[in-house]
């Protein structure tokens, strides 16, 4: 049974408040479909028609790519524990890179991560709740510090060393973007 909203409510928005792990869906014009899942401090809502995430180095850039090819993203939140609930924001969304304008601005609403790489702004054009019966319940222990450990580890100049060796194309061989130039 599920609903439809144009923009975010504010029962949403407390939802999401409280999630702690989203699911991020793209995909290109052709090849895989990537679905991720994120933690950490690492989502703001602007307001009800915009959301920005973090998004850390990692293995691999799919969603970075995807978003050049086609700006489509779906991010999904589902309740763990006592009241069940799916809710997804349908959305256009776009990378903004450490060498772009806008990095700065975004950057004062995040903790300072070394291994920070894009963030991406969706701009909500739905979102949708269904029930999430179906979801089990699971308890947060808490959150893992491998991430940021090996990040800073490495520095900042070595992470932005292994986006040069990982980070350039996705897994289907599409440029990622990540040293390029964007058009404003």
């Amino acid at each position: 049974m599920a609903d439809y909203f144009p923009s975010l409510t504010e029962k949403h928005i407390q939802f999401i408040q409280n999630q702690k792990l989203f699911f991020v869906g793209t995909a290109a014009n052709e090849g895989s479909v990537n679905v991720s899942p994120k933690g950490m401090d690492s989502l703001r809502i602007i307001d009800a028609s915009k959301v920005v995430w973090l998004n850390l180095t990692g293995s691999g850039n799919e969603t970075a790519a995807h978003l050049l090819e086609n700006t489509r993203m779906t991010i999904m939140f589902c309740s763990f524990d006592k009241q069940p609930l799916i809710l997804r924001i349908y959305g256009s969304a776009k990378a903004v890179h450490p060498r772009d304008k806008q990095w700065s601005v975004l950057s004062t609403l995040f903790p300072q991560y070394t291994g920070a790489r894009q963030y991406f702004e969706l701009d909500v054009d739905q979102v949708q709740t269904s029930c999430g019966y179906a979801v089990p319940y699971y308890e947060m222990k808490g959150e893992r510090s491998t991430l940021t450990k090996w990040a800073d580890k490495r520095g900042r100049e070595g992470v932005e060393q292994y986006w040069q060796d990982e980070n350039v194309l996705s897994m289907d061989n599409k440029k990622t973007g990540i040293f390029e130039d964007n058009e404003d």
